[in-house]
């Protein structure tokens, strides 16, 4: 604990710190709570998003075949843009998946095969929903290290902050106490010695 000042004024200013950090922390345990939360809830996103993924992929499997007829679907899979909103959560901002744009390909009906509308459709689904699981992790290391930040605060307000402000107001008290007892201590002894002046001058 640092150094502290025996005086009201800086028993005050730890009464005040006290009483500031004892209402912050329930605020930090509420964001705490919201963060678990939101890391459950991303992570129910991931899992879903990977099944979907997992379908497609199924579904890609099943073009396998037709894709090795030399059919280069490559230009229709070109990303022109991402696109992204901000989100917040518990106070921080995150990246929020919209879509993606494709660069614009028009589809020769006359000289390519019938299922290479199906196979551009299907394609592009799978980058898609690869992409927006990349940003539901990338929103989750975001939380996560929020959650981490708010930890280290809690236990620096439960175990640093809170008992600190705590033990200088009590060694404040007993000193602020002890000075208060001596003072009066040595009015006693004065008004003492003043009453016997005065039997003297009368004797």
């Amino acid at each position: 604990m640092a150094k502290i000042r025996l005086t009201k004024n800086e028993l005050k200013k730890q009464k005040d710190n006290l009483k500031r950090y004892t209402r912050y922390l329930p605020t930090l345990e509420l964001k705490k709570k919201q963060l678990l939360q939101e890391i459950r809830r991303i992570q129910h996103e991931i899992d879903s998003l990977q099944h979907e993924r997992q379908k497609v992929e199924k579904e890609v499997s099943q073009w396998a075949g037709v894709f090795a007829d030399g059919t280069d679907l490559t230009p229709f899979l070109q990303i022109e843009e991402i696109k992204t909103s901000e989100g917040n959560i518990a106070g921080i901002e995150i990246p929020i998946f919209e879509d993606v744009k494709f660069q614009p390909s028009e589809v020769d009906d006359f000289t390519t095969p019938l299922w290479v509308d199906t196979g551009i459709t299907v394609s592009q689904n799978q980058i898609r929903k690869r992409i927006e699981q990349e940003i539901s992790e990338q929103q989750q290391a975001i939380v996560r290290e929020e959650l981490r930040i708010t930890i280290q605060r809690i236990k620096m307000f439960e175990e640093v902050k809170i008992p600190e402000a705590k033990e200088a107001i009590r060694v404040i008290r007993i000193f602020l106490g002890d000075l208060q007892t001596a003072e009066v201590i040595r009015g006693k002894i004065a008004k003492s010695k003043i009453q016997k002046k005065k039997l003297e001058v009368t004797a």
